[in-house]
């Protein structure tokens, strides 16, 4: 043939085919249900020394009542990821840009998608699809976005984002008991059977390992590098671990735990400068690769976790050599990136403890997380944004304009007894309303100093130990806590297969303590009429007496604690182990009411009694159900009005 009449063939078939190209590339992606997550992914075109430290790149994200800045998160290598949702049925658009605009990887895509709603079936078989946890309209408790009650029923595996519970990519078997070997797939069907709903874990552990320097030790500038929970069995006191005078250890005789991930990765590249450092300016993304695979297994187990971002120990070493407020917002929007598109509460910093050597003070993390909020705004799609604290959020940080990241308020840690409820009750009336929870109530089976009311320490597993965790369940609820409650474990630092227990529990013995099964008695206690226990209110005052004689705040006998709705039609009451029988007031006068009591060990509802409040709005306690005045025993009750 001609070349003359080749020549205009070819640029025709060139342009039916480039057309082809451009009509398949403009198709709509297959239908993606809302909540359900999509995720993005660019190739940066321009090199980079230190592209988690030099590029920030994201997508405008636009659709129904929606309109965000959604940002991305380095996976490695020149990759770049931006995972996001839907948040309702219809057509979303993205475009993408970056600081660095002449990156035609990174700038100038586009996109399109369709949502879909699921079907009420398909909400029935995972919860999460009914979209993210946030306060209710009230603003004291958690629902999910179709407006559906959310009770945080959780459980501490604080490092459960680590290779001591293993993903293990397998089946867990039916009627799994826990033992040695356990994985993380066992651990969360285990909890799931027995009606958890969350688990708290902190996202990674920067400067811990188990090296031949203590669990706690300074560099040679005495700036602390760890203050970590100790490897037991595992002593390093015999030289190798010194201070930076050379000297014994300044805090033990163990080494720290290890907390790499399951193929050893640790979350941050090790400092060239200083042995034992984290470079915090060098995230690596292998390990949360391994954390990714576990927080899509909880999202589709129906679990909404509370992911923290570091315990407060990394603290002064990241101050002391990195600028912190940039460096640490970065690693806060690094976690909110990652997993922002999953359903879980999150928690700017671990903050257990602040002592002075071993962690920076409060203002200095909320000043943090008050730049990584002007510089990045809120989680995108309205997660609860709190954090673990010792005693309380409010008398930590403050409230409102002071600690403006903050829209979830908790008590924790110490003290671990009555005196908690005071805090809680304080939480629950300030204005504006936020949902409250004790993340670190008592801890079953831990012997230690801040972990004994009343200055005892009862046998792990005994009757006396798995009632002070259900004191501290119903207690915290019942004092304003109506977010939920979150179980305390004592083997939060999940020591496991090979390692010697110590101190606290293994794993898999921790996990069998009667008190986690005896967590969903109180979410059936407290739903037991549906959402209405959102609009309960502390209402503690009109029992009298509240406390029996010589019943001491630093322990957990003798208290009473109850919450009644507006309407005084219904309420719930918990009566800790040696209360007396109150005189209740504060009720309709001259109405009906039915008194029906409830066994927090068994779930069991028991005997209903009919009371008339008489003419001033109160009525009589019926008698326990074990017959003793104080009570054997704890018991709770709810109060409905009869019409």
């Amino acid at each position: 043939m001609n070349n003359k009449r080749l020549l205009p063939l070819l640029f025709w078939i060139l342009f039916l085919h480039l057309g082809c190209l451009q009509l398949k590339a403009q198709q709509p992606s297959s239908p993606l249900h809302v909540w359900e997550m999509k995720e993005l992914t660019f190739k940066a075109a321009n090199r980079y020394k230190n592209h988690y430290e030099e590029v920030s790149c994201w997508v405008e994200l636009t659709g129904p009542q929606f309109g965000k800045r959604i940002y991305a998160f380095w996976d490695g290598g020149d990759t770049f990821k931006v995972r996001l949702v839907a948040t309702k049925p219809g057509r979303w658009t993205w475009s993408s840009g970056s600081n660095h605009r002449d990156d035609k990887g990174l700038n100038n895509q586009t996109g399109e998608f369709t949502a879909i709603a699921w079907t009420d079936k398909e909400k029935l078989e995972n919860p999460n699809r009914r979209g993210f946890v946030h306060a209710t309209p009230n603003g004291h408790a958690l629902q999910y976005a179709d407006g559906s009650p959310y009770f945080m029923v959780g459980d501490t595996w604080l490092a459960g984002s680590t290779w001591r519970l293993p993903f293990r990519n397998a089946t867990t078997s039916a009627g799994y008991v826990p033992g040695p070997g356990i994985g993380f797939e066992d651990a969360v069907q285990y909890r799931k059977n027995q009606g958890f709903n969350s688990v708290s874990m902190i996202s990674s552990f920067p400067n811990w390992e188990a090296d031949l320097n203590p669990s706690t030790y300074p560099d040679e500038n005495g700036i602390f590098l760890r203050n970590a929970w100790e490897k037991f069995g595992y002593d390093v006191s015999k030289g190798q671990g010194t201070d930076a005078s050379g000297g014994l250890s300044y805090w033990g005789s163990f080494t720290a735990k290890n907390m790499r991930d399951e193929s050893g990765n640790l979350p941050f590249a090790l400092s060239e400068k200083r042995k034992g450092l984290s470079d915090f300016d060098r995230i690596n993304p292998a390990y949360f690769r391994s954390l990714d695979k576990k927080m899509e297994y909880m999202s589709a187990q129906g679990f909404v976790p509370l992911l923290e971002t570091v315990r407060r120990d990394a603290g002064p070493s990241w101050n002391a050599y990195f600028k912190f407020n940039e460096s640490f917002a970065r690693y806060v929007q690094y976690i909110i990136s990652r997993y922002g598109a999953q359903n879980f509460v999150f928690s700017g910093i671990h903050l257990d403890w602040i002592p002075k050597e071993f962690s920076l003070t409060a203002k200095q993390f909320n000043d943090a997380l008050t730049y990584h909020l002007k510089t990045y705004g809120p989680p995108p799609f309205g997660q609860m944004h709190t954090s673990l604290i010792d005693h309380s959020t409010y008398i930590t940080f403050g409230h409102g304009e002071a600690v403006p990241w903050l829209n979830m308020h908790s008590v924790g840690n110490k003290p671990r007894d009555n005196g908690f409820y005071g805090p809680m009750d304080s939480l629950f009336n300030l204005k504006p309303a936020y949902p409250a929870i004790n993340f670190e109530p008592y801890y079953t089976g831990w012997n230690h100093e801040i972990n004994k009311p009343g200055g005892e320490t009862p046998p792990a597993n005994s009757d006396r130990d798995n009632y002070f965790a259900r004191a501290q369940m119903y207690g915290s609820v019942l004092s304003g806590g109506l977010s939920g409650h979150v179980h305390g474990t004592a083997a939060y630092d999940i020591t496991s297969t090979g390692e010697p227990a110590g101190a606290r529990p293994h794993i898999w013995d921790a996990l069998r303590y009667k008190s986690g099964a005896q967590m969903q008695h109180l979410k059936a206690f407290v739903l037991s009429e549906g959402a209405r226990y959102q609009n309960l209110q502390p209402y503690h005052q009109h029992l009298l007496p509240q406390k029996a004689e010589n019943s001491s705040v630093r322990g957990l006998d003798g208290w009473s604690l109850m919450m009644c709705t507006p309407e005084r039609d219904f309420a719930l009451i918990y009566f800790e182990n040696k209360a007396v029988l109150p005189e209740i007031s504060g009720f309709k006068p001259n109405s009906t009411y039915s008194f029906k009591w409830y066994d927090p060990r068994t779930g069991q509802w028991l005997q209903t009694t009919t009371t008339r409040a008489d003419g001033k709005g109160t009525f009589k306690t019926p008698q326990f159900p074990d017959g003793k005045n104080p009570a054997a025993t704890d018991w709770a009750a709810k109060i409905l009005e009869l019409r």
